[in-house]
């Protein structure tokens, strides 16, 4: 079977996760005490946590998003298992909204960081698994891909997963603060060992 009914899906459920985060942000409504200028500048300031929830779920979805295109871009065919993995892992990108609400709606929860944290640990894995299947004895992609290419991509598919377990154990220890290990997601998948290098480089 050819993947373009996978990459069609795929990019549907991508841009309506990524737009349904912004339904995260709302204010609450202004008091009576104090003038409407100066409110505004307070309600805004105090939904600082739930803005900076909104640009890291958009960036990590973009990332998953991104790694997802450019795995497709060199699995050529799929079968039924390998489009069931596909199924299951966007049925996880849509879940990122939610989870993103409630990290959102209780910031000082273990339980809500460990249930966005498991999220994508679980998305994080079924990512690595869609590369792994599709990669193994050439599975899915031309024999003539790099096996250079192959092991960089499987080592970049372990950041997300590797971080997410370290962000679940500082959810134990600082639960408000515990999210902002996703950071190094980006940095990390920019260093040069996470990508393919062409011989003779």
């Amino acid at each position: 079977m050819t993947t373009r009914r996978i990459e069609s899906l795929a990019d549907g459920i991508f841009s309506i996760a990524m737009t349904l985060l912004v339904l995260n942000l709302a204010l609450p409504e202004m008091g009576a005490d104090l003038t409407p200028a100066t409110e505004l500048h307070d309600l805004l300031f105090g939904q600082t946590h739930e803005f900076f929830n909104y640009a890291l779920s958009f960036i990590l979805l973009a990332i998953f998003w991104s790694v997802h295109h450019q795995q497709f871009h060199f699995i050529k065919r799929t079968d039924h298992t390998h489009l069931w993995i596909n199924i299951c892992s966007l049925m996880f990108v849509a879940l990122v909204p939610f989870s993103t609400s409630l990290t959102g709606d209780y910031p000082d929860e273990t339980t809500a960081k460990l249930f966005f944290d498991l999220n994508l640990f679980i998305l994080g894995t079924l990512n690595a698994l869609n590369w792994t299947y599709a990669t193994n004895n050439y599975r899915l992609v031309d024999r003539g891909l790099d096996p250079r290419r192959i092991s960089a991509e499987n080592r970049r598919d372990a950041i997300i997963p590797v971080v997410a377990l370290l962000a679940m154990v500082l959810a134990f220890i600082t639960p408000l603060w515990s999210s902002c290990v996703y950071l190094l997601v980006p940095v990390m998948s920019a260093h040069s060992w996470f990508r393919h290098k062409k011989p003779g480089k």
